[in-house]
């Protein structure tokens, strides 16, 4: 593993965003959904995120995420993906979400 300094860290703006639409990328190659995603200040931005495996549309709606702010904007399947929504990969290569215990404001900084 390589280690960092704290200032590298700095620079990643990690902040809680709110699911608020999910739909099926239908222009993806590999099943995604296409998120919109509340940040609070920074507004609400578009994500395609490969997490079909776990989560349903519907059950996506209202949930709240980790999601890293500071990416360049990057075309996925023909959206324009604005953050990346965070997980980690279980046992058999599934996505599940990085998600928080308590209710916290739309653009808190991951401390």
């Amino acid at each position: 593993m390589q280690t960092i300094e704290w200032q590298d860290f700095e620079k990643v703006e990690l902040r809680v965003g709110t699911i608020r639409s999910a739909r099926p990328n239908e222009k993806a190659l590999k099943p995604a959904y296409v998120l919109e995603v509340d940040l609070g200040e920074l507004g609400i931005r578009t994500s395609s995120a490969q997490i079909t495996a776990h989560y349903d549309c519907d059950g996506l709606i209202g949930r709240q995420v980790l999601c890293v702010c500071n990416f360049a904007v990057k075309r996925i399947a023909g959206v324009r993906s604005e953050v990346l929504v965070t997980g980690v990969y279980d046992s058999e290569n599934r996505v599940v979400l990085a998600g928080f215990d308590k209710p916290l404001d739309n653009g808190a900084r991951l401390a």
